[in-house]
């Protein structure tokens, strides 16, 4: 429950360095998004990444290096799983991940002109188009080429990497020839598909107010049929329609009211919407709360997937609300506070003073490197009213380029799937390399070779790089503090 004062005064803090937290003057770590509807934001399907399913995938040529590319697995919460490819060549994939359904401007596809392309070859390829002999025929396959779910993988990852990342993949090239000649047919005719529906999201995922009234509305966004709507209400709160009806379901396009009655006491109460559907292929998923490989749909099963909503009312004072969104095109994350009392709302961010009159809001920028973690908090000085972390991933990674001397050789851990001195095409056609994914070997949060387009090397170099620079943020807090309190 948000506590709520005649004159609240909220600090707000964040940063976005390696993975400390700088949050009220102490040091905190990011906690795990897992079970934080505030770390995951108002929509969309969430999964846990299973990793490269390797009966799903066969090796491609970019550049002088062969990887293994193909189908990636996640796991739903709520039940069912989902297949991708991948959409940022030059990162790493996360051991086990946790991911989030997200629309294209908030993703690496954000200012990308071919993301309609990525979406029609989607459509088009493996595994929407499952009839392999009819897509073989489509691309002009001849004589005893013929392409199986691993070389259609592959052929299809290959155009998706083309488009997804022309800079440092415009090249990739199945080494299977069936393959092959699906990656140039589906580059070559590529359309332009829009942006598909989303799962389900609840907009905005708080409101407020006083007693008395209908609080809302919240909006119901779904590609599903119908939403079930479950409340969470005591006190003669209900959930309600625009006329005051009381509703359990909801269609794309609803929107929904708390009615709290006059004499409620302050509080809060909230509503679960939830749906089982499939999600739409061409939809974005990227990483909830570390940096890990951007992903797209390309097939799923029924999914179960929920959003929750709240609202706070209060007989006096400020009653703020509070949501966020990643903003890819200027960079960093929208924060939005609102504030529907009686009285102004205020709190400090960065050494500024906001006032947010009585139902007026403000947006507040906050700046965010790519590929980085971000951490906002904002506290009343006695309770947390609210929290977001996340990882801006809003632009596709160069890839780290091997260190002088290094191209060509292999390192002392090849990568998996990449092309032993004497294989040749034939031996690679429809048998990925026996490493496979390498997941079961993979530490949390270490590149995953076969899945990223990465070298041994630069994960280490990527640790080093990341200790160094912990260790330096560190160092400058302390001394600053130091030197504070020595002046003080």
């Amino acid at each position: 429950m948000i506590s709520v004062r005649k004159r609240v005064i909220t600090r707000l803090a964040a940063t976005v360095v390696a993975s400390l937290m700088f949050v009220g003057g102490g040091i905190a770590t990011a906690g795990s998004a897992a079970a934080d509807e505030t770390a995951v934001g108002t929509g969309g399907t969430t999964a846990q990444l299973a990793g490269l399913d390797k009966d799903l995938s066969s090796t491609i040529k970019v550049g002088n290096k062969t990887y293994l590319g193909g189908l990636f697995t996640m796991n739903v919460d709520g039940g069912g799983t989902i297949k991708t490819y991948c959409i940022d060549f030059g990162t790493p994939t996360a051991k086990s991940a946790r991911y989030q359904e997200t629309a294209w401007g908030s993703s690496v596809l954000a200012s990308n002109p071919n993301a309609g392309k990525i979406h029609w070859i989607l459509q088009n390829s493996y595994p929407q188009v499952d009839d392999l002999n009819a897509l073989g025929q489509t691309v002009g396959l001849k004589g005893n080429e013929k392409l199986t779910p691993a070389t259609a993988a592959a052929g299809t990852q290959a155009a998706i990497w083309r488009y997804s990342d022309p800079q440092h993949a415009k090249g990739a090239t199945p080494t299977n020839k069936a393959a092959k000649k699906l990656t140039e047919y589906l580059y070559e005719n590529a359309g332009d598909i829009a942006e598909p529906e989303i799962s389900l999201e609840l907009t905005p995922p708080e409101v407020a107010g006083k007693p008395g009234q209908k609080l809302g509305p919240v909006g119901v966004k779904t590609s599903a049929g119908t939403v079930s709507i479950a409340p969470n209400t005591s006190g003669g709160v209900t959930v309600t329609d625009a006329s005051g009806a009381p509703v359990t379901e909801a269609v794309d396009g609803s929107e929904l009211y708390f009615d709290v009655p006059a004499d409620a006491a302050d509080g809060t109460a909230s509503f679960t919407a939830s749906a089982t559907l499939a999600a739409e292929v061409g939809r974005v998923f990227k990483g909830i709360d570390k940096r890990t490989q951007t992903m797209i749909l390309a097939g799923a099963s029924e999914v179960s997937t929920s959003k929750t909503a709240t609202a706070n009312w209060a007989s006096e004072g400020p009653a703020p609300t509070f949501s966020h969104q990643v903003d890819c095109v200027a960079g960093g994350v929208n924060l939005t506070v609102g504030n529907e009392g009686d009285q102004p709302f205020e709190f400090d961010f960065q050494g500024e003073t906001h006032t947010i009159p009585a139902g007026g809001s403000k947006d507040i920028f906050v700046p965010v490197e790519n590929k980085q973690e971000y951490h906002i908090v904002i506290n009343d000085g006695e309770e947390t009213l609210v929290e977001y972390h996340g990882v801006l991933d809003c632009e596709v990674s160069e890839p780290t380029p091997p260190a002088e001397g290094e191209e060509g050789q292999e390192s002392e851990e090849p990568a998996p799937g990449t092309e032993e001195p004497g294989e040749s095409e034939e031996e690679t056609e429809n048998e990925p390399n026996p490493q496979g994914s390498g997941d079961e070997e993979v530490k949390d949060e270490s590149p995953n070779l076969a899945e990223t387009g990465s070298s041994s090397n630069v994960g280490m170099i990527a640790g080093i790089a990341i200790a160094l620079l912990v260790a330096g943020g560190a160092a400058m807090f302390f001394i600053r503090k130091r030197g504070a309190s020595s002046s003080s």
